[in-house]
């Protein structure tokens, strides 16, 4: 009876080290849903560091390697992510931007005060040129957010002729004159951006009304160029913006309408982006994991007055906010990235992925030295944060095949809160690889979950995860590697079950063949 008893004690602890969750991977012979790559977009905005030091550090810049202008470093660093698109040049900044300033020769630009960020001095020496031709050094489509505020409709619609008319015109004429002679070929178009807020603080029956303006002359009759107009979406909650753009705007002038969600714990108090405690990372989660009730209201909306689909949701800016780092300017945004970001992005990915139905892009913000980014920069210096990394784990997925993934999570409970500790979404790539990513959100305790897998026979699982040992650790640029891809060790298969050991604040990717 003792030895049954030890043995039974035995049992209970090895079960308790973990949580116990479960799963089921459904794997369709016809799966019919694509995750867009486009999914996986990035922001620049001129904001603090972003453009200037961060993307573009000049043509005679003979400190740090450079393509006209643009970092080397940072195009074989974002090539790596594999990014879809790239929005530009904001943001608020986009609302009092006007493109002209920013083409033909530099010493001829006018300058500007950035308002919303700092109140600096902008020279215009990045411009429409510089921006479409560092697209194409990285591989990636450009996301051009029109003004809508300070602009005109003459004003956006002369943009889109400039870059992408290949015949004779006023505008195309001035594009050759500035020496280029293809057009770019824009496909991206933002109509305004915040028209809620720093957009015009416009009513949403306003804004449908100007959008209906805007994109009549963007295009032709029918759209023949392919535009893909995208309208200022709802802030975070506010149903009733989408309710009245999907009501107010005829399918045929609308192709994509946004959505803005930022993690953060309160406005009013964002809290440090390092010195964080544990009820500051939970309730930086809960806003994460809003998201998805978010997409789901939205989505809901959308679905009543597009039942097939066509109007993409476009969550062009999310990420985490905190207050930004000691002795830095305020109007810039700067913070640092930590394994609490790391877990933004993998929960938020999960979601993207798993409601790819309706969400056709997305845009972190934002790339580099502002907010949740994915690079930092300090003169010639550079390093990838734990965001980059997740990112970077999570490409697999980019147009790949979406695979039903049903987790029934244990609770991470802080005081008398709880979240879901465990998300997940899955795929299957065209080389026929199933890739699986988990996040456990848990600050103190690891989770075990049991997925049962229908439609499919795999040998073999391999995997990554992205961990470190404290939440709050960092990469810095005297220690650039503290947080990276390792190796994973804590996944198993037998028959048609997989076991999963996920440590505490940890993303993993797997790959099943």
């Amino acid at each position: 009876m003792k030895k049954v008893l030890t043995v039974c004690l035995v049992l209970i602890c090895s079960l308790s080290a973990y949580a116990q969750n479960t799963g089921d991977l459904n794997v369709p012979v016809s799966p019919d849903r694509i995750i867009s790559r486009h999914i996986y977009g990035h922001f620049a905005e001129h904001l603090g560091r972003s453009i200037y030091g961060g993307f573009y550090v000049g043509e005679g810049n003979t400190k740090i390697p450079n393509t006209a202008g643009v970092r080397n470093d940072v195009v074989v660093a974002l090539k790596k992510l594999k990014i879809p698109n790239l929005r530009w040049p904001g943001g608020c900044f986009a609302d009092t931007y006007h493109w002209k300033h920013g083409i033909g020769p530099k010493e001829d630009r006018p300058t500007i005060v950035n308002a919303w960020w700092g109140g600096v001095t902008e020279d215009n020496s990045f411009g429409t040129h510089d921006f479409l031709n560092m697209c194409e050094l990285l591989d990636t489509e450009p996301y051009l957010a029109g003004n809508m505020a300070t602009g005109t409709v003459q004003e956006l619609a002369d943009w889109v002729q400039y870059v992408n008319f290949a015949g004779k015109s006023p505008m195309s004429d001035l594009r050759r004159e500035n020496g280029r002679e293809e057009p770019w070929n824009v496909k991206f178009w933002g109509i305004g951006n915040e028209a809620w807020g720093c957009g015009g603080n416009m009513t949403a029956e306003y804004y449908a009304n100007e959008y209906r303006k805007y994109a009549t002359f963007l295009a032709d009759w029918n759209n023949s160029g392919g535009l893909f107009r995208i309208a200022s979406g709802a802030n975070s909650a506010d149903y009733n913006w989408t309710e009245v753009l999907m009501k107010n705007i005829p399918e045929s002038l609308i192709e994509g309408v946004a959505l803005h969600h930022y993690s953060v714990i309160d406005w009013g108090a964002k809290g440090p982006s390092t010195t964080f405690n544990e009820q500051q990372y939970f309730q930086t989660m809960k806003s994460a994991l809003f998201m998805e009730e978010l997409i789901q209201k939205h989505t809901a909306i959308m679905d009543k007055y597009d039942p097939e689909n066509k109007v993409a949701l476009v969550v062009d800016e999310w990420g985490g906010w905190y207050e930004v780092e000691p002795g830095t300017n305020p109007g810039f945004l700067y913070q640092q990235n930590t394994m609490r970001d790391a877990m933004i992005a993998g929960t938020t990915l999960n979601i993207f992925n798993n409601y790819s139905n309706r969400v056709k892009m997305a845009n972190l913000a934002q790339s580099i030295n502002v907010l949740q980014a994915v690079i930092l920069t300090d003169e010639e210096k550079m390093i990838l944060t734990p965001t980059f990394h997740v990112m970077e784990m999570y490409n697999v997925h980019q147009d790949a095949t979406w695979l039903p993934l049903t987790i029934r999570s244990e609770s991470y409970v802080v005081g008398n809160e709880k979240l879901p500790a465990v998300s997940g979404s899955a795929s299957k790539d065209k080389n026929g690889l199933t890739h699986i990513s988990l996040t456990n959100i848990d600050a103190k305790q690891a989770q075990e979950i049991a997925i049962n897998i229908e439609g499919a026979k795999y040998k073999n699982v391999t995997g990554r995860v992205l961990t470190s040992k404290k939440l709050q650790d960092y990469n810095s640029f005297d220690n650039p590697n503290v947080i990276k891809p390792e190796n994973f060790k804590g996944a198993r298969l037998k028959g048609n079950n997989l076991m999963v050991k996920l440590p505490p604040f940890s993303v993993v990717v797997l790959e099943l063949k």
